[in-house]
């Protein structure tokens, strides 16, 4: 439940258009609800602008519609990550109005479109092909969020004229979300040459001893770029959120 449904519950029980008894029940579960294998977080929006996201990973898809109709009651907007298809079939068929996003792995459900909250434009970029289902979920969490997203792939280092060619709607972005794996170097190279915070993410995708990230990690953690911060390897969808949170600022 956010600030805005908050007030309208309040306004009509002061206009008597809502009895005491009904507004109670709204509210009964306003701070948490335990429906036994989850603790449903149903205050967050109140206290951090949005609701708590359904990590779908070790979740069954009976453990994540469970979760998804208790936070359904309250909330305008859901989101699921690192579902696989086998769950969000499932899933779909009990929220059947819920949109599956299979290269990301999410699922977003709405009851109506989220209003726009971001001051200016979010840009996610990926070094390769391979990285685009980590910038896709960083997009999609932005998007989600409220916000004016764009993004640009396949433009990594091994091909530094590719991102050149992209200039001026990269200079045109309030924050950007650059994505890569193998040596991680493309978000050193896009904060040398902008003003605006970036968000670095480090992926997976790599031969032998990227060791699973850790190299594209340790890379971007190393920038000497001093706009760039970093969030976990994989964790698109942190990236996403970190860079809704500083475009509403």
């Amino acid at each position: 439940m956010d600030k805005e449904s908050l007030k309208d519950i309040l306004k009509n029980v002061s206009a008597g258009s809502t009895s005491v008894e009904d507004a109670l029940k709204t509210l009964m579960h306003i701070y948490l609800e335990d429906i036994d294998y989850a603790h449903i977080d149903h205050h967050r929006s109140l206290r951090k602008g949005f609701p708590e996201v359904i990590f779908g990973e070790g979740k069954t898809a009976g453990q994540i519609s469970g979760i998804m109709e208790k936070m359904a009651i309250q909330e305008e907007i859901i989101l699921v990550t690192r579902a696989d298809k086998e769950k969000a079939e499932s899933v779909l068929l009990r929220f059947p109005e819920a949109v599956y996003h299979e290269e990301a792995r999410m699922i977003v459900w709405k009851k109506k479109e989220t209003p726009m909250q971001g001051r200016g434009k979010i840009l996610v970029l990926s070094a390769g092909t391979s990285d685009i289902p980590v910038a896709k979920e960083a997009y999609i969490t932005a998007q989600a969020m409220g916000n004016e997203v764009d993004y640009i792939f396949d433009v990594g280092v091994a091909g530094i004229h590719r991102l050149f060619d992209h200039r001026n709607i990269i200079d045109n972005a309030s924050v950007l979300v650059v994505v890569a794996g193998m040596e991680g170097a493309l978000p050193s190279v896009v904060a040398g040459m902008v003003s605006r915070p970036v968000i670095a993410v480090p992926t997976s995708i790599g031969y032998g001893v990227s060791f699973g990230g850790l190299t594209a990690l340790f890379a971007m953690l190393n920038s000497c770029s001093s706009n760039v911060a970093v969030v976990n390897i994989d964790n698109g969808f942190g990236a996403g959120y970190m860079a809704s949170m500083i475009n509403r600022m």
